[in-house]
């Protein structure tokens, strides 16, 4: 119906898109992401706006190292396991359901466990954390309280990941969109009613009212899909956790804990966390800009995995390339409409984040840089080069910190720079790992 409205040269495209099988798994699963994440993303900013407006500065500094940490927290409590049930629902679901009833009952046991494990640590640690590393001893409770985070958060990547194996991604959407909806009254709510801590409650109801979702929406999947969950046969499927979980979790410590080392460093510098609030601020935008591109990323595993499992490469090579291409070209128009107008984004914030419009414009280039090496990544560990692919972020993780330590007494554009040079270091690794070991091979292998 939308395609009779548009004019004709785009009806051409729209319809060489239908006749190419690959090309409409993809366009369909990216419309259907999209749709139900764009209002989620736009109700998240607002909200992100109000809430910074009424905590002011400081406060929302504060909100965003707590948000940094349950993060670090969150690598270990979800174990790669979403990423994990993605990618070998999608690669089993034709050729074997058993085996993927049994990985997706594994995913299930696994990410209980380290969730509540996680959810324990944090709060064990709290106090430690918050006097020691973070320079700010009333963070104790709200620390404790966003632990329930972790094991929410746990449960709902491996359900998600599963849902995105089954390419149920109309599903997802339509939960993203009720979840974002919930999640928009609920923060500012509870800001209102009791400031920082109130907005930590409110984010815990909005995760729990995700897993609801998640887990009713996956019950369906299954039964469409005619896969039987196993518990008890998925101890035959631990060496899973060994190839791609473990490789995963460790690829992911490069990510969370470095931020947050970076992040506890800008804290700890003279009005730290005026200037963490202000980097907050703006890592919201660069979040929105990943938004899109982060979509696609979601997409790109399951179909390449289906297309390893079918031993298509060259289908499997034009899809990468092409999806390369495109996030970096999408990303890099929104980076400068945003560069464009960070000045007034920044100032929407409150008067003293309004001078800090020159981290929003390194973050939003930064942004091209990160949207590009997500799809490459998805080519790793499509691959089960997830080994390869920690590796590779272990470097990534120390040109961060040491790019942090040596900027960040600037403040937070320091930091912002920072992330800058690291993600140009990390793009130049990646993409020669993934020409001359996925694509140069692949070809050859072709041919």
């Amino acid at each position: 119906m939308a395609i009779s409205f548009v004019p004709s040269f785009v009806r051409k495209y729209a319809r060489w898109i239908e006749s190419s099988p690959t090309g409409y798994r993809l366009t369909k699963g990216a419309f259907w992401s999209l749709s139900g994440a764009v209002i989620s993303r736009a109700l998240a900013l607002a909200a992100s706006i109000l809430v910074a407006r009424m905590l002011g500065k400081e406060e929302f500094g504060k909100l965003g190292i707590v948000q940094s940490t349950v993060g670090m927290f969150q690598v270990f409590a979800g174990f790669g396991l979403g990423l994990t049930a993605t990618k070998y629902v999608a690669e089993f679901r034709d050729s074997d359901p058993a085996k993927t009833g049994r990985i997706i009952g594994l995913s299930a046991m696994v990410s209980l466990g380290t969730g509540l494990l996680m959810l324990l640590l944090l709060i064990l640690f709290a106090p430690w954390l918050s006097a020691h590393t973070l320079a700010a001893p009333t963070l104790v409770g709200p620390l404790q309280l966003s632990a329930l985070m972790l094991l929410l958060g746990a449960l709902n990547g491996a359900q998600t990941g599963a849902l995105a194996g089954f390419e149920e991604f109309r599903t997802i959407a339509r939960i993203n969109l009720l979840a974002g909806l919930a999640n928009f009254p609920l923060i500012v709510t509870g800001v209102y009613l009791a400031g920082l801590r109130g907005a930590i409650v409110a984010l815990v109801v909005s995760m729990g009212v995700n897993w609801t979702l998640n887990h009713f929406a996956l019950r369906s999947a299954l039964q469409r899909a005619g896969v039987p969950v196993s518990f008890s046969g998925a101890g035959r499927e631990l060496k899973v956790l060994w190839r791609f979980s473990t490789p995963a979790v460790l690829a992911g410590v490069m990510v969370g804990p470095v931020t947050w080392i970076c992040n506890a460093m800008l804290v700890n510098q003279p009005n730290g966390y005026g200037e963490m609030g202000a980097f907050n601020a703006a890592n919201q935008w660069r979040g929105a800009i990943l938004f899109l591109p982060g979509v696609v990323e979601a997409i790109i595993l399951p179909v390449l995995s289906n297309l390893r499992g079918e031993g298509d490469r060259l289908r499997y090579r034009k899809v990468l390339l092409y999806n390369i291409w495109f996030n970096g070209a999408l990303t890099l128009s929104f980076a400068i409409v945003i560069s464009l107008l960070a000045p007034f984004i920044m100032a929407s914030y409150g008067n003293g984040f309004r001078s800090n419009y020159r981290v929003l414009v390194l973050l939003s280039f930064s942004a091209v840089l990160t949207a590009t090496i997500g799809v490459i990544g998805q080519a790793i560990a499509s691959e089960d080069r997830m080994w390869w692919g920690m590796l590779l972020n272990l470097l990534w993780g120390c040109a961060m910190i040491c790019a942090s330590w040596l900027f960040v007494a600037h403040g937070a554009i320091g930091l912002a720079f920072a992330i800058l040079i690291s993600y140009t270091f990390h793009l130049l690794t990646v993409g020669a790992y993934t020409y001359f070991s996925l694509l140069k091979r692949g070809a050859e292998a072709q041919c």
